[in-house]
């Protein structure tokens, strides 16, 4: 790589893999615990919950997985603003899809249909837009090209 590149690539790369191992943790640590519960939380005196190993593995794969990509939206919003495509007051203007979309992205990836979990994902979400707005607005161009297509 040329000098300039790795100006570029290293930092996205460090960042972004912090920003995936927190998500990690994150999902580990706080989500994952209630989810699982929620899934034995079906046993009674008539019913017992006995999870084999490769569905406990199944959904802790899947929401480690989910909260790792999730928490990449900051990076891929500066890397957008970077390029071109998203500015702080494009964002600002679309902040009520983001929350829509955010909701109805944290009810796809939720791997158990309870509301808790789906909140659990859905709150980060908005957070991280939020997260996401401030650090455009650091990295981010300061000029913003837009979606139109500039006549000649």
């Amino acid at each position: 790589m040329y000098r300039h590149e790795k100006r570029v690539v290293i930092p996205f790369s460090v960042v972004s893999t912090v920003f995936f191992l927190s998500g990690t943790a994150f999902g580990y640590f706080i989500v994952f615990p209630p989810a699982f519960k929620f899934l034995v939380g079906y046993s009674n005196e008539y019913l017992m919950s006995l999870p084999a190993v490769s569905e406990y593995f199944s959904l802790a794969t899947r929401l480690l997985l989910a909260f790792g990509f999730i928490f990449q939206i900051p990076v891929l919003m500066v890397f957008l603003a970077r390029v071109g495509l998203v500015s702080v007051s494009f964002l600002n203007r679309h902040r009520k899809y983001a929350i829509l979309i955010n909701f109805i992205i944290a009810a796809i990836l939720t791997p158990t249909p309870d509301v808790v979990n789906q909140l659990m994902m859905g709150v980060p979400l908005l957070v991280l837009y939020e997260v996401s707005v401030i650090a455009v607005w650091f990295f981010g161009r300061k000029t913003f090209t837009g979606f139109s297509v500039k006549n000649p």
